[in-house]
């Protein structure tokens, strides 16, 4: 089972790719961090190196009975050079942080980016969403993988310079010494090596409590559920359920802390015997062979320093082994397969004029994960410049064949084309840029107002935003601000920003599709927490400001699509009924029956799912 593990989890890239590639992304970022890591690994190695001769030079001038003058000498200038390497060494050192911190944000910027365009199903895809926790994770702080690296390299470096010294002295004594400490630093690394791979193996495990305890905090400090928590008096329910969290956590921890724990007691016994044997040989050889006091001191430091170089090249090699889990995380999360042509693809060109005809074909989704279809053997055709609206109780499957027809889910099976082409082959970006559409669930910047409109930040047509707002009936409150279209959005960013109504964000989200000026409009129940006179009114205006463009209107109020060419009414994912307001209300099916239901709810007062108080 556990070597099963091992082998599903065995990361994509190895630690000298990694160190590679972020080679690579600091030359194409700041060059100068390269050369300053190694610059400060010679000038660091050099300053211990001078630590280490300073005792014995100066003890063996005392031995030799050397004069003042030469003495003093030697004090000056080994000092004097001491403090140089050490000064060279701070300077260097603060000079690397600015393009250590460059080099992370940085690749901050590729993880944001790649989320940000990423193709829609990736969104929607669990494994995706951990990766990408798992590459935050490697940029969150100084000290995470993509910025310690730099540090970890350096101390790899200045060990192994110092290495390479030192053993220059002690092969001078034994061989065997040398062989000695470093077989057992061998072994150590080994063991820190395990316990890391330990910990890659079970990350899984530790992102899923620490994602459960944020959750659970942000639900229990968060505005949105203030009042759900005092009405209804869940407060020591999240208490428990995060104290049970945080069991489990503690658990794991616990599991850690004894695999840690081996590999500790076995670094301690290996450097007992190593330093006691290095110790030992010495005090054997001065006896031995009469080393003087200045020689002694000068070995003695040697075989001190020579452990510390082997086990600090190992031990650190350990740490960027462990980074180089953490940059592997990255890379495959950087890296992941995109489904739809993105960059690739035919292209399409835009104009607000062009005649767009959409076509469904035997088209079933089903969800990742799901048990059923969502939507099942649909055929369907939008014609260019046809008002189609799409109705339907909650869950029939309106949304997702919205986001079928508008590119951002493939079908499971069938075809989506585009004036005969299917969309799979052409380039999604400029699909994309074909729709005017408002969904359901939206989010606005806090930027100005009409940044929000033109989204965008330079060369916004004001003339054109205004109009767009007044269409939308927005102007009056947009007059009303403080800085008219220039007043802030929402009070995160900017003091001064200021906080739009449910049904003023709606509009908002109106007059920025008009803005977009796409040939296909698509309106998924924009307008849901209007009153329905006034989501009527608005569509009323779409009807007339779309002619001759394709349109879909999504709605669950019946009333408000009456003015479309064709109404299609979805059950279970199908196509349950289709025709025009009037046609359907003949035919007395479940239109009319859903339809005379909500407007008994207008007259009389119910609910607009069809039932009554």
């Amino acid at each position: 089972m556990e070597a099963t593990e091992k082998k599903k989890t065995k990361p994509k890239y190895n630690m000298w790719q990694n160190t590679w590639y972020m080679v690579q992304t600091a030359w194409e970022i700041h060059k100068p961090v390269i050369f300053l890591c190694i610059a400060l690994a010679v000038v660091s190695a050099a300053g211990t190196v001078a630590e280490l001769l300073i005792t014995p030079a100066i003890l063996g001038k005392v031995e030799s009975a050397a004069a003042a003058g030469e003495l003093i000498a030697t004090i000056a200038a080994y000092i004097g050079a001491l403090l140089l390497l050490r000064a060279a060494q701070a300077y260097i050192k603060n000079n690397t942080i600015f393009g250590r911190i460059e080099t992370r944000t940085t690749i901050i910027n590729r993880i944001s980016l790649k989320v940000a365009t990423t193709s829609y199903p990736n969104t929607l895809d669990t494994r995706f969403i951990e990766q990408m926790n798992n590459a935050y994770r490697t940029v969150s702080n100084n000290d995470a993988a993509a910025e310690a690296i730099w540090r970890t390299w350096t101390n790899i470096l200045t060990n192994v310079i110092g290495f390479a010294v030192y053993i220059l002295l002690l092969l001078e004594l034994d061989a065997w010494l040398v062989l000695l400490v470093a077989a057992t630093a061998a072994v150590s690394y080994l063991a820190s090596k395990h316990i890391n791979e330990w910990g890659y193996r079970h990350r899984k495990e530790r992102m899923e409590y620490n994602e459960k305890l944020t959750y659970i905090r942000d639900v229990a400090t968060g505005r949105s559920y203030a009042k759900d928590i005092r009405m209804f008096g869940l407060a020591n329910w999240i208490e428990e359920l995060y104290a049970k969290t945080l069991n489990m956590l503690h658990a794991f921890v616990i599991r850690r802390e004894k695999a840690e724990l081996w590999g500790n007691v076995i670094d301690i016994a290996l450097t007992f015997l190593r330093n006691g044997a290095a110790y030992a040989y010495l005090i054997w050889y001065t006896l031995e062979h009469g080393l003087g006091a200045a020689q002694f001191l000068l070995y003695f430091g040697a075989v001190s320093g020579f452990t510390q170089w082997v086990t600090g090249i190992l031990d650190k090699f350990g740490t960027l082994h462990k980074q180089s889990l953490d940059l592997s995380e990255l890379r495959e999360y950087l890296e992941w397969e995109e489904p739809f042509n993105l960059e690739s693809g035919e292209r399409i060109e835009k104009r607000s004029d062009m005649p767009c005809e959409i076509r469904l074909e035997n088209v079933r989704y089903r969800y990742i994960g799901a048990e059923k279809d969502t939507i099942r053997g649909l055929d369907l055709t939008i014609h260019a410049g046809e008002k189609l609206a799409i109705v339907g109780l909650n869950g029939a499957g309106k949304t997702t064949l919205v986001k079928l027809i508008c590119g951002f889910l493939d079908p499971t099976e069938g075809r989506v084309l585009f004036n005969g082409k299917d969309v799979r082959t052409l380039n999604r970006r400029d699909y994309y840029a074909l729709f005017s559409a408002v969904f359901q669930r939206f989010s606005l910047l806090e930027s100005s107002i009409i940044e929000n409109i033109a989204q965008r930040i330079d060369g916004i047509d004001e003339r054109r935003a205004w109009d767009c707002a007044e269409k939308a009936g927005l102007t009056e409150k947009i007059r009303s601000l403080p800085k008219g279209m220039y007043t802030h959005f929402g009070r995160s960013v900017y003091e001064d920003g200021v906080e739009l109504s449910g049904g003023e964000t709606q509009r908002l989200m109106l007059a920025r599709a008009l803005y977009k000026d796409g040939p296909i409009i698509a309106l998924d129940e924009p307008t849901a927490a209007l009153d329905p006179i006034a989501e009527n009114d608005i569509y009323q205006k779409y009807s007339s400001m779309t002619q001759g463009r394709t349109s879909l209107f999504i709605s669950h109020r019946l009333a408000s699509t009456r003015f479309c060419d064709r109404i299609i009414m979805l059950k279970d994912g199908c196509i349950s009924e289709a025709g025009t307001h009037d046609e359907l209300m003949r035919r007395g099916g479940e239109y009319a029956k859903l339809f005379a239901v909500q407007s008994k709810y207008y007259r009389e007062g119910g609910r607009e799912d069809g039932s009554e108080n």
